[in-house]
C-alpha cells in the first residue's frame, strides 16, 4: 500500500463538516462546564447568528438584540443540548424561535411613534459611505422580493453554508422541499438581475 504524502484538498463541503464538528464538541464541552468552549462556541457561531437573525429580522435595529437573546437562551438550555444535530443548527433553530418571539411580543404591545415623517426618519438613520454598502442594500432588496419560504432556504444554505438536510430540519420541512425552494430561489434572483440590467 502506497501512502500519499500530498496534501488532501478540502472542499467547502468538509470545511464545513468540520467546522460543524468543532462547535458540537464546544457545545458538549460547554454544557460539561468548561468556560473556554462557551467562549469559543459563541465566538464560532455569532456571525452566522447574526446573519440569520438579520435576513429573518424586519428590524435592522433589533438584530444585535435578537442574537444576543439567542445566546443567552441557547446557554440556558445548552444542559438540554445532546449533540444530535449540529451546534450550528441547533443555534439557528433558537435563533428562529427568538425572532419569532419578538414579532409576537410587538404585535401585542405596538409602540407610539412620535415623530411625523417615520420614513424619512429611518432613511435617515440608515449607515451611506461604506464600502460595499449599496452591494449589500441591494442584496438585500433582492431577497426581500422572494416569498419567506424561499428567502429562508436560500439565506440557511447559500449565506450560511448550512446542508440541507439541516435547513430541512430547521424549516420543519423535506429536504427535497429545500432543495426546491433554493433552485427557485435562485431562478428569481437571476430573473431579477437580468430585469434590473
Amino acid at each position: 500500500m502506497i501512502h500519499s504524502t500530498l496534501p488532501v484538498a478540502h472542499t467547502k463541503s468538509d470545511k464545513a463538516t468540520l467546522a460543524d464538528e468543532s462547535t458540537t464538541a464546544w457545545a458538549l464541552a460547554a454544557r460539561g462546564g468548561d468556560a473556554r468552549a462557551v467562549e469559543q462556541l459563541v465566538r464560532a457561531l455569532q456571525r452566522d447568528v447574526l446573519r440569520y437573525v438579520a435576513h429573518l429580522c424586519a428590524d435592522p435595529q433589533a438584530v444585535d438584540d435578537l442574537a444576543q437573546d439567542t445566546f443567552l437562551r441557547a446557554l440556558g438550555s445548552l444542559h438540554r443540548f445532546e449533540g444530535r444535530s449540529s451546534a450550528r443548527s441547533w443555534l439557528l433553530s433558537i435563533a428562529r424561535r427568538a425572532v419569532i418571539d419578538s414579532y409576537r411580543y410587538v404585535a401585542a404591545r405596538p409602540r407610539l411613534c412620535d415623530v411625523a415623517d417615520w420614513q424619512l426618519a429611518v432613511e435617515r438613520a440608515q449607515p451611506r459611505d461604506l464600502p460595499g454598502f449599496d452591494d449589500g442594500v441591494a442584496l438585500l432588496d433582492l431577497l426581500a422580493l422572494l416569498p419567506a419560504e424561499r428567502r429562508e432556504a436560500f439565506v440557511l444554505t447559500q449565506l450560511l453554508g448550512l446542508p440541507y438536510a439541516d435547513a430541512a430540519a430547521l424549516s420543519d420541512c423535506p429536504v427535497g422541499t429545500v432543495r426546491s425552494r433554493v433552485a427557485r430561489a435562485r431562478a428569481t434572483l437571476l430573473d431579477l438581475l437580468t430585469e434590473a440590467a
